[in-house]
């Protein structure tokens, strides 16, 4: 599935780009816990489509965390991401470059970066860790 068009098709359809809005008009559950080191999950049981959130990190990532885990729930919906922990910002993994690749280009919808100095301040600005530039 084109990332490119799954975000655009998102935005269009939900008329925001931000994430907690596009999940809960999507009817996705979301809860928030003390995950330790995981930074969120997404999982999907009897067609019941639910995300999970650290609520121990701050704000700006919980943010993209939503996106990421968003990303599984309209790419990947009936693959269960058993969870999401610092080290997958990183990976190589197939699933897991798509959801980051969504997310960032959701969180950066519609915005031009090359006015920052840098990708990484600009995704910096925007709250998505800069190991992200990669995908703008």
């Amino acid at each position: 599935m084109d990332i490119d068009s799954s975000v655009l098709k998102s935005v269009n359809k939900y008329g925001t780009n931000d994430p907690f809005m596009i999940t809960k008009k999507m009817g996705i559950f979301l809860f928030f816990a003390d995950l330790g080191d995981t930074f969120g999950f997404y999982n999907c049981a009897n067609r019941i489509k639910m995300i999970n959130i650290n609520d121990t990190i701050n704000d700006i990532m919980k943010r993209f965390v939503c996106a990421h885990e968003l990303a599984h729930a309209i790419l990947h919906p009936y693959l269960n991401v058993p969870y999401m922990r610092r080290q997958t910002l990183f990976s190589i993994d197939k699933i897991e470059c798509e959801a980051n690749r969504f997310a960032t280009k959701l969180l950066t919808f519609e915005t031009d970066y090359e006015s920052w100095m840098t990708k990484e301040n600009y995704l910096k600005v925007c709250g998505i860790p800069p190991e992200m530039a990669r995908f703008i």
